[in-house]
């Protein structure tokens, strides 16, 4: 790898290391590019306050953007050093997060689909179901997104954990794969998914990205600065293309906001 777009900070609750170790560790190892793309904030203002582990506040926003800023500049020649965010679609909250990114000169999103409708009062996606209006509605959601043109590519696009019949799977699911193809929207072979042995990548979606003509890319969804890299993991997900006949980008063509 020489590129990766999928870069987390403390800032999300979840992750650690602040942005000057993980760009240590990617310019140890040989990247040309870093990509910051931590949860990116939400205003929920119809529901008060919120407390939830999983993305920065809004009020961090500002830091975040300065100190990507301020490594950008120090890796100068060495390194590209980008501003990005991890973000939902949400429908209703979708232009205030634009407008509140566009201030903070954020260059560009992934698209990450943790959750369906507007987040509130939803489960994870990554929790089973076998409810096809769940699978229906986050695949229709997806497909929205996918549909604006304002991202740079599909993270985890098979986080969705389906449990029932693989046919309603891949009937639902193709419809990514197609709406993906046809707005030439990359999908992210995800390495911490593959690295922790969660439910994604899982192979039923990437059969259907064979048969669309989908393009991947890797994403180590790095969440500490040591998993920015890891060598085995990243054959790992090789292999899983070249079984499925897809191309790997190794550098993405940025959607600006």
């Amino acid at each position: 790898m020489i590129a990766n777009y999928h870069t987390h900070t403390f800032r999300c609750g979840h992750a650690e290391g602040d942005e000057s170790e993980y760009a240590r560790a990617a310019a140890d190892n040989g990247f040309e590019i870093l990509g910051f793309a931590d949860h990116t904030p939400y205003d929920f203002f119809d529901f008060g306050p919120r407390d939830r582990p999983m993305r920065m506040k809004p009020e961090e926003l500002e830091g975040y953007a300065e100190s990507v800023r301020a490594l950008a500049a120090e890796y100068s020649g060495r390194m590209e050093i980008l501003l990005g965010v991890e973000a939902e679609y949400y429908p209703k909250y979708f232009d205030r997060l634009l407008e509140l990114l566009r201030g903070a000169g954020v260059r560009y999103m992934i698209l990450g689909q943790h959750f369906i409708g507007n987040e509130v009062g939803e489960a994870y996606c990554g929790r089973p179901t076998d409810d096809e209006t769940v699978l229906d509605r986050y695949v229709s959601q997806s497909v929205e997104a996918l549909q604006t043109g304002l991202f740079t590519y599909f993270a985890h696009p098979d986080l969705i954990r389906f449990t029932g019949p693989s046919d309603v799977y891949e009937r639902h699911m193709r419809r990514i794969c197609r709406a993906a193809a046809a707005a030439a929207v990359p999908l992210e072979i995800n390495l911490l998914g593959l690295r922790t042995g969660r439910n994604y990548p899982d192979e039923r979606f990437w059969a259907l990205a064979r048969e669309e003509g989908n393009i991947a890319i890797l994403g180590c969804d790095a969440h500490a600065p040591k998993d920015v890299w890891h060598p085995d993991v990243e054959e790992e997900a090789l292999r899983l293309a070249e079984k499925y006949s897809l191309p790997v980008l190794r550098t993405a063509e940025l959607r600006d906001l």
